[in-house]
């Protein structure tokens, strides 16, 4: 957490005065830090406190590194390592003695100049627990980018407290969120199904209607050509009763040249009859 608001390379330095252990932390306490680095150049002395709510640095050094420099990060770090909260009670420690400088520090005209900086706190805060609580916020960083449950969270006091509740409870609305969602993905996928499964039994019924579609196509054809044989048949019944009314008329004058030939063959065989009667009696004479 201090590496994402330093300067990189201060950081990087002060890491490496740290694992030097050129760093001696004088005196400490959950509201100011006094301590002492050896620098490139000589020996530094810091005063690091809480100020209504802001962390205020103070060195020896006249680096112009901002927001604080090397040093005051060297002794932050080593007070991370070194500091364990006690159960919100206040501690202290004076190390027997000091480091001594190599040589003596440059003095820029006898005056030095203070870096500072300015960290959002409430006004209740204690260096050992904002340090716990930095500590516990990193893991507690990362399982939440993974996904993971959150690590124990350390006991503090004051308005630290409410600030370790509200990440849990942020995790917990985003736990609930997350089986929120999941559900609606569930859900989602089984409409989803559900509309594949409409959409395959709606190709199925274009399919169908597309096979009745030919086959009443089939049948107009059908229908048509019977149509069409039916107005033919009509055409022979009615040449066929115009032929009838032919041979009616035909057979009636048929009849009636018969009955003629019938009169006029009477008429011959009377003509015969009185010829013969008329022949006998001069044939007996």
């Amino acid at each position: 957490m201090i590496q994402a608001v330093v300067d990189r390379n201060a950081f990087h330095i002060g890491s490496q005065y740290l694992s030097e252990n050129r760093v001696r932390i004088v005196e400490a306490d959950d509201a100011q830090i006094s301590s002492a680095v050896i620098g490139n150049s000589g020996l530094y002395e810091q005063t690091i406190r809480l100020k209504e709510g802001h962390l205020i640095s103070k060195c020896s050094c006249s680096l112009p590194e901002e927001p604080m420099c090397r040093h005051c990060i060297a002794v932050l770090l080593e007070y991370h390592r070194w500091a364990q909260p006690r159960n919100g009670q206040q501690k202290k420690t004076k190390p027997s003695a000091a480091p001594q400088p190599a040589q003596a520090p440059p003095t820029n005209n006898g005056a030095s100049t203070p870096s500072q900086t300015a960290a959002a706190t409430t006004t209740d805060f204690k260096l050992g627990e904002v340090m716990a609580f930095i500590e516990w916020l990193q893991p507690t960083i990362k399982a939440l980018e993974r996904g993971q449950p959150l690590p124990d969270s350390p006991k503090l006091s004051g308005e630290l407290a409410p600030w370790t509740q509200a990440i849990r409870n942020l995790e917990e609305r985003r736990r609930e969120s997350e089986d929120v969602r999941i559900n609606l993905e569930s859900d989602m996928r089984d409409r989803e199904a559900y509309v594949g499964r409409l959409t395959q039994q709606l190709q199925a019924s274009m399919e169908e209607i597309k096979a009745t579609q030919a086959n009443t196509q089939s049948l107009q054809q059908e229908l048509t050509a019977c149509k069409e044989m039916l107005a033919k048949v009509s055409e022979v019944a009615s040449e066929v009763g115009s032929y009838d009314s032919q041979l009616k008329s035909l057979a009636g004058e048929v009849l009636s040249k018969g009955a003629q030939l019938d009169k006029l063959a009477n008429s011959f065989r009377e003509v015969s009859t009185a010829l013969k009667a008329l022949t006998k009696p001069s044939g007996t004479s």
